[in-house]
């Protein structure tokens, strides 16, 4: 386990913006824990999603004298621990930044399988768990058994069903001309969920599943994975993958030459490193979640991820972690440090953040979010969602030129 303490960043990312902690009183700061991948197989997901947003959030509230406390101002002190992409490290790293550290908060961890490991613990010492990074259909069990843990990015049904919509869209439309479906996913609890309910609502919607299998987290060598997909001449591809599978498999399917109308990668499709490293090949991908990069309020996040990490935001789960630190953020000024009135707050409140009005329902769901984007001219898209404006139309996947 690996710690850094910074008073105004918390991104490895952001490292040249580091700033040497000052000597404040404790009364004067607010610690804000944060564990997620510095290391390990998800780590460059972290580094574009995690670590940069709360290094963006912590800068910007500082610069304005800290978060309002009390009719007051108390600046931030973000602690950071590296989990290594090992749910064990993530459990440790809660454990102590509850009973050592004495964190006010801690930002729920990257990935599903790391928030519902950490969910015994955030419910335990009463901190609210808002978990973007984490899709599944377990909403309604787990809200009812952590009463502070909430779900910002979609659920594993949605997300499936957001896809499968895109693909009979693209059949009806003509675009897409057979019904064959090559489906692959990483073997984690991220990928098993979202290939198990992707199945039946395949089925349901006419489709035909020609090749379907699973690969280990961190897998290295993909071509077996590809060359198994093409042989099976799907009409569609479809990857339930996280980062490194998603670059993976995509290098993969150019080098095989894999002839699609339809081409789905799941987490980092949306990714600029994604688009910079594939170029033209990139554009009718089609991948998870999305944005609309026109919305002003959007443009203004972006400017100033840009200027304070000297990165891009990934077009998806970027925002939506830093609107969930908005969240936290308002809610903090309304009621204070008392974490169970600050999930109370979570509860009954619409809040005004990067991706606009947000609140959740009786099972602590946002179910307003994006669920597939697409690279289109070298941008990254929203095509599908489930309340969020900005929407473009599907265009097909034309080679890989």
């Amino acid at each position: 386990m690996k710690r850094r303490t910074a008073l105004t960043l918390g991104a490895a990312a952001a490292a040249s913006l580091a700033a040497p902690r000052l000597a404040l009183a404790q009364s004067d700061v607010v610690k804000i824990g944060a564990v997620a991948p510095k290391t390990g197989p998800l780590a460059g997901g972290a580094t574009v999603t995690q670590w940069p947003n709360v290094a963006l959030w912590a800068n910007q509230v500082n610069a304005k004298g800290g978060l309002m406390v009390d009719g007051g101002q108390k600046m931030v002190e973000v602690i950071e621990y590296d989990d290594q992409t090992n749910p064990g490290e993530t459990i440790k790293a809660v454990q102590r930044l509850a009973t050592q550290d004495n964190a006010d908060f801690i930002i729920a961890p990257y990935g599903t399988g790391f928030n519902i490991a950490a969910a015994p613990l955030f419910d335990r010492y009463k901190y609210p768990q808002l978990a973007v990074s984490a899709i599944t259909d377990q909403i309604e069990d787990l809200s009812s058994k952590f009463n502070g843990m909430f779900f910002l990015l979609g659920s594993t049904t949605a997300f499936v069903s957001g896809v499968v919509d895109v693909l009979k869209g693209m059949q009806n439309a003509g675009t897409l001309t057979g019904n064959k479906i090559a489906m692959v996913n990483v073997a984690d609890a991220f990928g098993i969920e979202l290939a198990a309910a992707a199945r039946p609502l395949f089925e349901a919607a006419g489709f035909d599943i020609v090749y379907d299998t699973s690969y280990p987290l961190g897998t290295q060598d993909l071509s077996p994975v590809m060359k198994a997909a093409k042989a099976a001449q799907p009409n569609a591809f479809v990857a339930w993958s996280y980062p490194p599978d998603t670059f993976g498999l995509t290098e993969q399917a150019i080098i095989e030459d894999l002839q699609v109308e339809a081409y789905y990668t799941a987490v980092a499709t949306c990714f600029p490193a994604f688009g910079n490293r594939f170029g033209a090949a990139a554009n009718g991908i089609l991948g998870a979640g999305g944005s609309n990069p026109d919305d002003e309020k959007f443009k203004a996040y972006a400017a100033a991820h840009m200027d304070v990490t000297g990165s891009a935001p990934d077009g998806w789960a970027s925002a939506t972690t830093y609107a969930s630190l908005q969240i936290l953020e308002q809610s903090i000024a309304a009621v204070g440090l008392d974490r169970e009135g600050v999930t109370e707050h979570v509860k009954a409140t619409t809040f005004d953040t990067v991706l606009g009005d947000m609140s959740f329902n009786a099972n602590n769901f946002n179910e307003r979010f994006w669920t597939v984007g697409q690279w289109q001219d070298g941008v990254y898209q929203g095509v599908g969602e489930t309340g969020r404006e900005g929407a473009k139309a599907v265009q097909l996947k034309q080679g890989w030129a």
